[in-house]
């Protein structure tokens, strides 16, 4: 949402004038709404953004050429040596130690 500042202001104005003619002070009221209203337009803005930057990201992984390689994979076929394999068996390079317990 572009318009996300506007949108947050107005709505703090009018929250801010319902609240100033409340409390019989327009002053403190229309101050009040204005903040508020700056800080949840700023909030919707960048829920906005967030929002249009993950319509891209996930435009680029539909299809494609596949271009673009998600962070932890790898652009070739093969496993990394050490790796566990799809099934849950491990290949046995995991380390451990001596398997030894404690003792008196």
């Amino acid at each position: 949402m572009k318009a996300g500042l506007p949108i947050g202001i107005g709505v703090g104005i009018a929250i801010g004038v319902a609240l100033g003619l409340a409390l019989d002070n327009l002053a403190l009221g229309l101050a009040l709404g204005v903040a508020i209203g700056a800080g949840s337009g700023v909030a919707m803005m960048g829920a906005g953004a967030a929002a249009e930057k993950n319509k891209k990201r996930d435009r680029a992984t539909d299809g494609g050429d596949g271009g673009i390689v998600p962070i932890g994979s790898s652009s070739k076929g093969s496993k990394s040596e050490g790796s566990d394999d799809s099934d849950g068996s491990s290949d046995g390079d995991g380390g451990g130690g001596d398997g030894g317990g404690g003792g008196d």
